[in-house]
């Protein structure tokens, strides 16, 4: 998601925190590969109590959540209506928006999709969507920049946004940048279990699904609605 990964008061000799180049190889040797609840046709490595995260975020929590290592309400929604839906995505340029664990841009890329771009900016999320999209045979391209700064890249088709509405001041960035990629041409999908910032009035509901939400074990789902953004 969209912060940066640091530890102040740490150093880069810290064992208590995985080098980038050892990201890949912990997420392997200690987080589960399984298949997302109600997603079933995708698999993601998927953290469980035993992972020791601790060391890719920072002992104390100073890093960065592992957003990208369960899986999100917004997203598990994009992603269970792409797959149900493939005509949304089938041969269109989608650039799945602060990708976490890249569920929503495999899904896409499942379902028929002529090119994902995946923009995250955690370096550990990073690791985590080359392993993910390898584990369910998609290729997506991945943008290590915070997009919502910036012009929106060219030639979009549809932009799909997984639950960045957590914070007031994420969603104001995140709503400058949608309406930029509208006056581009492209359209815009929003999954979203209903945040506290949730911009409603610019939002037109597609589709509802019962979905998996962040750091649940999958027994309990939550009702999430997929929209269009205007």
């Amino acid at each position: 998601m969209w912060k940066n990964v640091t530890a102040p008061g740490r150093d880069s000799d810290d064992p208590a925190i995985a080098d980038i180049a050892d990201a890949p190889a912990f997420i392997e040797a200690h987080m589960c590969l399984r298949s997302v609840p109600s997603i079933p046709e995708i698999s993601l490595y998927t953290a469980h109590p035993g992972s020791g995260l601790w060391r890719l975020t920072g002992r104390s929590g100073e890093g960065t959540p592992p957003y990208w290592a369960y899986a999100w309400a917004g997203g598990a929604v994009l992603a269970r209506h792409f797959l149900d839906r493939p005509e949304n995505v089938r041969g269109r340029r989608v650039l799945d928006l602060g990708a976490g664990s890249g569920l929503v841009g495999i899904a896409a890329a499942r379902a028929g999709a002529a090119s994902v771009t995946a923009a995250e900016i955690d370096r550990n999320g990073i690791a985590a969507i080359r392993l993910n999209a390898a584990a369910n045979g998609v290729a997506l391209e991945i943008l290590d920049r915070d997009l919502t700064r910036a012009e929106p890249p060219p030639g979009l088709d549809l932009v799909a946004v997984g639950d960045l509405f957590y914070s007031a001041a994420l969603a104001r960035r995140v709503t400058r940048f949608l309406d930029r990629c509208l006056t581009a041409g492209a359209e815009v999908l929003v999954g979203d279990p209903g945040r506290a910032f949730l911009p409603h009035a610019r939002l037109q509901p597609v589709a509802e699904y019962a979905v998996p939400d962040f750091g649940d074990s999958g027994a309990a789902l939550k009702p999430s609605t997929v929209f269009a953004y205007r």
